[in-house]
């Protein structure tokens, strides 16, 4: 496992700085560490590593969505109002319907798998967005209308949503039923994730207002607690939705709105977690695509890909209809919401292990999705936002 450690750190460290001299996202060298270390080209990974790759994944996603909720101003998003709420799940409602629309006419599948395909597909990467949204906030880019705030707060939820959607389809693919109550999951988790994540946030804040502690303490503690609140999620599910990295997000923001200075110093610790954390992410997404996968798919299922992405594109712009913000930052904001990573590499396999006829081609296209929208949707970030978002300019 040391070795297998030293290899993802040093070679993904080396090929991200190589592909940011090129000017390309330095999570494109990460992805491209994982491929080839990975078990489908070189296999220089230890199984061990591989077993608990979902559980470091998840670890990185806890640490960067707490680093965000130390970040974020609730002041900022009651600003934005209702399109931070209908950016958390219209997108991905276009996105699903436009793989209902292409994939049966050119995959040549039947419209249950197209959902699935559609479910698993429509889910934007936290990991890929919220990192660059958070460099925006702190670089004062697109701050005066929210628009980072925005994105981040909509991609925080779209995955569970989409995850929502994907458990429904996939129960109906094996036999279930289809009830709204399955849809109630999604608000219900969304509040006690937050309401949880509040408490647990200032009761932090008040306990480290009495007794002092070193800040490297509190990161110990803060991490602690994120880790138990996704063993929650899991451990009653099925009995209560709930979802665990909402909660994580929540705490942050608790604990920034109760303790700004504390938030301030623990962003900055977080900040410096996520220089090793974002190295093993992406190299281990990286090490699950089977790039065989991506050659059977062929240039019909990246036209799939592309038009579901536009009309993802269109679902954003129909969430910033009445806001007022100019066409240029609407533009961004389409551009923001395309990556596609985490979640793919999580949900991609789940259909062919359950033995669903539809299971070989969804994760095809989960796997092809990665390959396409992840550097393609950062590169989309990192090169327009400099161009199409106003920098703030502090009163003197």
């Amino acid at each position: 496992m040391l070795t297998s450690l030293a290899l993802i750190f040093l070679v993904g460290m080396t090929l991200g700085w190589v592909f940011s001299r090129l000017r390309l996202p330095s999570l494109l060298g990460m992805l491209l560490t994982g491929i080839l270390l990975g078990p489908y080209v070189l296999d220089l990974l230890d199984d061990s590593i591989l077993g608990i790759s979902a559980d470091l994944r998840q670890l990185a996603l806890i640490i960067i969505l707490t680093r965000a909720g130390l970040s974020l101003q609730v002041d900022d998003l009651k600003r934005v109002g209702r399109p931070a709420v209908l950016m958390c799940f219209v997108p991905a409602c276009f996105e699903v319907a436009g793989m209902l629309l292409l994939a049966p006419a050119l995959l040549d599948i039947s419209l249950l798998d197209a959902a699935i395909m559609g479910a698993v597909v429509a889910a934007v990467s936290p990991a890929v967005v919220v990192p660059r949204m958070l460099k925006l906030m702190e670089e004062g880019y697109g701050i005066d209308h929210s628009i980072p705030q925005l994105i981040l707060a909509g991609a925080s939820v779209d995955d569970v949503f989409v995850i929502v959607l994907f458990t429904s389809f996939t129960g109906l693919a094996q036999g279930g039923t289809l009830s709204p109550a399955t849809f109630l999951q999604v608000p219900v988790s969304v509040v006690t994730g937050l309401a949880f994540g509040a408490v647990a946030g200032v009761l932090f804040g008040a306990f480290y207002r009495r007794f002092h502690v070193r800040d490297s303490a509190k990161v110990v503690v803060l991490l602690s607690l994120s880790f138990l609140f996704v063993a929650l999620e899991n451990a009653i599910k099925g009995t209560i939705p709930f979802s665990g990295l909402l909660a994580v997000m929540s705490c942050g923001i608790a604990l920034q709105r109760t303790r700004p200075e504390v938030a301030q110093r623990l962003a900055a610790k977080y900040s410096k977690l996520w220089v090793a954390s974002e190295i093993l992410l992406f190299v281990l997404v990286g090490a699950t695509v089977d790039i065989s996968y991506a050659r059977s798919a062929g240039a019909t299922a990246l036209v799939v890909i592309l038009g579901c992405l536009v009309f993802r594109m269109v679902g954003v712009f129909v969430c910033l209809l009445g806001t007022g913000l100019p066409l240029r930052e609407r533009l961004f904001s389409m551009i923001a919401y395309t990556p596609k990573a985490t979640v793919q590499a999580a949900i991609g396999s789940v259909p062919l292990a359950m033995g669903l006829p539809c299971g070989q081609i969804v994760l095809t296209v989960a796997v092809l999705a990665i390959l396409v929208t992840a550097p393609l949707g950062a590169f989309g970030i990192d090169m327009t936002y400099r161009r199409l978002l106003t920098k703030h300019t502090p009163v003197v």
